[in-house]
């Protein structure tokens, strides 16, 4: 009998670039690696402050080696991933809780668009430099990946419910019960125990509990979606 795939949880905030840069190359491991693949948006700012732990953007050391070590990795893991000037100002007006709920709810009304809208609305972010915390944002980024009108609509109305609110606080309390101190974190279910990793560069580590060949950031013949 074959293999079952490997049930891998992927929590991740679009705020973290770390994790558009993971969500990218897992995503091309999907089929590679035989993965069951979950995505799971959770509240970073809530994981931060839950753990103790402090942004890279507001520690200035930590922040001057980010934009060093990210224009790396966009390269290395051909992710088309550029800071925007204006990133702290947006962390400090909330930063991505709203795209986080939109996400959630297009999540909870119609998960296959989940993949899609999230890809999207990291572009908007960190490639196009556009805002995604306003209606008028997530209309655009909805727009982009074709979801039906009225889909959009109703996330727009959910994103401000309860049940958002409460899936995120789910999600988000499962990461720190992993032992979340930031984003990205995957966990990878073998023989009923999970294997938790954090970061964007994990992946030869990942291959290696699966029994799998790490095969550069873009394997041959995997879906290349940049």
């Amino acid at each position: 009998m074959a293999n079952l795939p490997v049930l891998t949880e992927f929590f991740y905030d679009v705020l973290s670039p770390y994790s558009y840069l993971a969500f990218e190359v897992i995503h091309r491991y999907k089929p590679v690696w035989n993965i069951n693949l979950k995505l799971k948006p959770m509240l970073l700012g809530r994981v931060m402050k839950s753990s103790g732990n402090s942004p890279p953007g507001l520690v200035p050391n930590k922040r001057n080696y980010m934009g060093q070590d990210l224009k790396r990795l966009q390269k290395y893991f051909q992710v088309p991933l550029f800071l925007p000037d204006n990133l702290m100002d947006f962390i400090m007006k909330g930063g991505s809780v709203n795209a986080q709920r939109f996400i959630t709810a297009i999540d909870i009304l119609k998960p296959e668009y989940l993949e899609n809208i999230t890809r999207a609305i990291w572009q908007r972010l960190y490639e196009q430099h556009k805002d995604i915390s306003t209606s008028a944002s997530f209309r655009e980024a909805a727009e982009s990946i074709g979801i039906e009108n009225d889909v959009l609509e109703r996330s727009l109305i959910m994103m401000n419910e309860d049940k958002v609110e409460q899936r995120l606080h789910k999600y988000t309390e499962e990461a720190l019960d992993y032992g979340a101190f930031g984003a990205p974190m995957i966990v990878a279910h073998i023989n009923n125990k999970p294997e938790v990793f954090f970061g964007s560069d994990r992946f030869e580590l990942l291959a290696h509990v699966l029994g799998k060949k790490w095969l550069g950031p873009v394997p041959k013949d995997a879906p290349f979606s940049n």
